[in-house]
């Protein structure tokens, strides 16, 4: 048997290999089946979406997915590297009072050790989430309602402008929709805070495959491989100038492809660097470090794509008509200049930052004691 019966606590982690096996249907049967918390790397995170989401683990996953790897007591990975961003640069922080059981169909990420103690298994992960539900294995009602009653908890604290906007966009957005998502802050405010209606939505998120400006050619691709099915792209100021000719490509091949662009004149992953590790001094980063950024309204006109400039997030709405037709839009959305991505973990420490107060810890903590 692979499932240990005297865990009180599991958890799984699933990785986009479980979703290129083909497992995500069953994946999902093995939650009905035993309401057993599955979090995800940031790859996957359209594996568990709607209201199953708990979210993904790593330097920038959500904080309550990080409270519940450290509380669990097994962790069983299915597809998943467990990298360095994931797990963090001292091993021993990772899931300290857990069991850990991966899965993996390549024998090099498994001949790296993440537990000196782990149990692995060289196999395919659609096979291995089959063994799993042909286990005897009991439901974990209560321990699932503790997670989600932690995440309510915290979910608050760590909603940032960004945030609060792709959250806008989520509940504008129809059932099972494909979004190509950008590198940068975009990606990670995403990862964070997209949630999609129905399960077999598409999340196609940059992760380690794309550099900086993925997302419009990953957009275009999306509605190609689909039929010129709509498909929405959410993007930076600075990733949409990686590879803003490709509006041309759109509008010569009349794409219906809906951007989302997060605007708030920045290259806001690096400047975080910058303020954090190099005394604020902004080099090409943002404006007074001689970074600009062009009116994205007028560029998107220019090659005959409809447009519009929003001074915030709470006007999309005016936008409603164009997420559902058939022609190409872009959608620009202010923020302000010092909008900034939280939280974050440090990869030599436990705590995610900013830190929130004792009180707020304690009692997340003894919901998932």
């Amino acid at each position: 048997m692979i499932f240990r019966l005297t865990s009180k606590k599991p958890i799984v982690i699933v990785g986009n290999g479980c979703r290129e096996a083909g497992g995500a249907e069953k994946l999902h049967a093995f939650y009905e089946k035993t309401k057993i918390p599955i979090l995800t790397t940031m790859n996957a995170v359209d594996l568990v979406q709607d209201k199953n989401k708990l979210g993904f683990i790593g330097v920038y996953g959500n904080r309550v997915a990080n409270m519940i790897v450290e509380q669990c007591d097994l962790v069983i990975s299915i597809g998943a590297r467990l990298g360095l961003r994931q797990i963090g640069n001292k091993k021993e922080f990772f899931a300290p009072n857990a069991f850990l059981i991966r899965a993996d169909i390549d024998q090099y990420e498994l001949s790296r050790n993440v537990k000196e103690n782990e149990e692995k298994h060289l196999i395919d992960a659609n096979e291995f989430i089959q063994k799993l539900i042909d286990e005897d294995i009991p439901e974990y009602t209560d321990w699932n309602k503790a997670c989600f009653e932690a995440r309510n908890l915290l979910e608050p604290y760590d909603k940032d402008l960004g945030n609060l906007c792709i959250e806008k966009i989520s509940s504008l957005l129809p059932e099972n929709p494909i979004v190509a998502i950008d590198i940068g802050q975009a990606q990670c405010w995403s990862a964070q805070s997209l949630t999609l209606k129905g399960r077999k939505g598409r999340i196609l998120i940059g992760g380690s495959y794309g550099s900086m400006g993925c997302g419009l050619p990953y957009a275009i691709g999306a509605t190609l491989a689909e039929g010129k099915k709509i498909v929405y792209c959410i993007t930076g100021d600075g990733g949409l100038q990686m590879n803003i000719q490709e509006l041309q490509t759109i509008a010569s091949e009349k794409l219906p492809i809906k951007i989302f662009v997060i605007n708030n004149k920045a290259l806001g992953k690096i400047v975080e660097i910058q303020v954090g590790s190099y005394a604020n001094r902004m080099l090409i980063t943002d404006e007074s470090g001689g970074y600009t950024v062009p009116d994205f309204e007028k560029v998107a006109k220019a090659y005959g794509i409809k447009s519009k400039t929003l001074d915030g997030y709470e006007e999309l709405d005016s936008c409603m008509k164009w997420l559902t037709d058939d022609e190409p839009c872009l959608i620009n959305i202010m923020l302000p200049e010092a909008t900034i991505l939280q939280p974050k973990m440090n990869w030599n420490e436990r705590e995610m930052k900013p830190l929130l107060d004792d009180e707020v810890m304690e009692k997340a903590k003894t919901i998932l004691s």
